[in-house]
C-alpha cells in the first residue's frame, strides 16, 4: 500500500514510518518540524529514516537515502493548497494522521496553536481524504478527552462531552468531524485514543522524559498531586503493533466510523513508575512534591476490549521492560 503518515518526525510517527517501510509499504512522511520541543531530536529521527537535515526544504518531497520506498515532505497541514497538491499527486491508499499540536499543559498557555493545527489542519486532511477518494483515514485522538471521568476503566462508550483542556477539546472535535464525513460521504475513519505512550525516541515534553533529564543531571523532579496519580503507560512497540493492524485492516472492523482506545490496560502508580525509572537509569531521584496541575487528570485506565476483539490488540511490554529500553536509548543518545 501507499501510505501518508503525518507527524512523521514525531515520536509515534517516526516509529510507524520505520515499521511500515520495513514491512514493504511505500510511505510518504509529512511534518512541519515545529519548535514545540527540540528540533534536533526530530531531525535525528528523520536521519534514522535516511533523510538528512541538509536535504530538507519547505514543501519539497525528497526520497530517503536509506529506503527507496520512503520519502519526506516538510509542510504544514494548515496549508490547504500544499495538502491538496500532495494528495492529488501521490494518490494514497491510506492516510495515518498523527500530526497535531501536542501537550495538555501548553494548550492552556497557547490555545490558538491547537485550533490552528488540530482543527483547521485536521479539516484540511479530512477534506483531502474525501476529495481524492482515500480508502481509509486513521487518526490520533487522545485519552485526554475522558477528562475527569470517574468510571474506571475508560471505555469508548463513556460520555466525553466535558474535556478539561483545550487540547482534549480539539481531539473531541476531530472525532465529531470524522463522524460527520463518514456519515456524509461514506469515508472509513478510525480514531485511536492514545494512552500515555513512552519509549525510545520519545517526546521531551512528556513527564517520564523530563524525569530522566532531571535525574541524570542531579536535579529535582516535579511530582504533581504529591505523587497520587496513576497512568496507563503504553510502550511504543505495543502502540505500533496496534496502529499497523488498523492501517493494514488486519481485523474485523465493519463500520465506516470507529473509535478505539489504544493503551496498556494496566495503570501504574506514578511513584512506582519513578522508582522503576530510577532502577533503569541507575540513579536516585529527588522529588519536589506539588499540588495538582490545571488540566491534569487523576488517573487514566484504558478499556482495550474493543480493539482486542476487532484487531486482536494485545500489549505485551511491562513497565520494567519498557523503561529499561527507554533508559538504554536515553543514555546512548545523550552520551551519558
Amino acid at each position: 500500500m501507499k501510505i501518508l503518515v503525518t507527524g512523521a518526525a514525531g515520536f509515534i510517527g517516526f516509529h510507524l514510518c520505520s515499521r511500515l517501510v520495513e514491512s514493504g509499504h511505500r510511505v510518504v512522511g509529512l511534518d512541519n518540524i515545529n519548535n514545540y520541543y527540540d528540533v534536533d531530536l526530530k531531525y535525528a529521527r528523520l536521519s534514522e529514516l535516511g533523510i538528512a537535515k541538509a536535504e530538507i526544504s519547505k514543501d519539497t518531497c525528497i526520497t530517503s537515502r536509506r529506503f527507496d520506498t520512503f520519502s519526506f515532505i516538510k509542510a504544514d497541514i494548515e496549508n490547504q493548497v500544499v495538502i491538496n497538491s500532495l494528495f492529488k499527486e501521490e494518490q494514497f491508499d491510506v492516510v495515518c494522521h498523527l500530526a497535531a499540536q501536542a501537550g495538555v499543559r501548553y494548550s492552556i498557555e497557547n490555545p490558538h496553536a491547537y485550533v490552528s493545527s488540530n482543527v483547521v489542519g485536521f479539516m484540511n486532511i479530512l477534506d483531502a481524504v474525501q476529495r481524492y477518494g482515500i480508502k481509509h483515514l486513521v487518526y490520533a485522538s487522545s485519552s485526554s478527552i475522558y477528562g475527569n471521568n470517574t468510571k474506571i476503566p475508560f471505555s469508548e462508550g463513556d460520555n466525553v462531552d466535558r474535556p478539561i483542556s483545550i487540547y482534549a477539546a480539539t481531539k473531541k472535535v476531530n472525532e465529531l468531524m470524522a463522524h460527520t464525513y463518514s456519515h456524509l460521504y461514506g469515508i472509513k475513519t478510525t480514531g485511536l485514543r492514545f494512552f500515555t505512550v513512552y519509549g525510545p525516541w520519545g517526546r521531551p515534553d512528556m513527564a517520564y522524559y523530563k524525569f530522566a533529564q532531571a535525574i541524570s543531571q542531579g536535579q529535582a523532579i516535579d511530582v504533581y498531586n504529591h505523587g497520587q496519580l496513576r497512568r496507563d503507560f503504553t510502550f511504543i512497540d505495543d502502540i505500533i503493533e496496534g496502529l499497523v493492524a488498523v492501517i493494514c485492516q488486519n481485523g474485523a472492523q465493519r463500520q465506516n466510523y470507529e473509535v478505539f482506545n489504544i493503551g496498556n490496560n494496566t495503570p501504574v502508580a506514578l511513584m512506582d513508575f519513578i522508582q522503576c525509572l530510577e532502577t533503569s537509569l541507575g540513579l536516585k531521584a529527588q522529588c519536589n512534591y506539588l499540588p495538582m496541575q490545571a488540566g491534569d487528570v487523576f488517573e487514566t485506565f484504558a478499556d482495550i476490549d474493543k480493539l482486542n476483539q476487532v484487531y486482536n490488540y494485545q500489549p505485551k511490554t511491562s513497565i520494567k521492560q519498557g523503561l529499561k529500553a527507554f533508559a538504554a536509548w536515553y543514555k546512548n543518545y545523550y552520551k551519558i
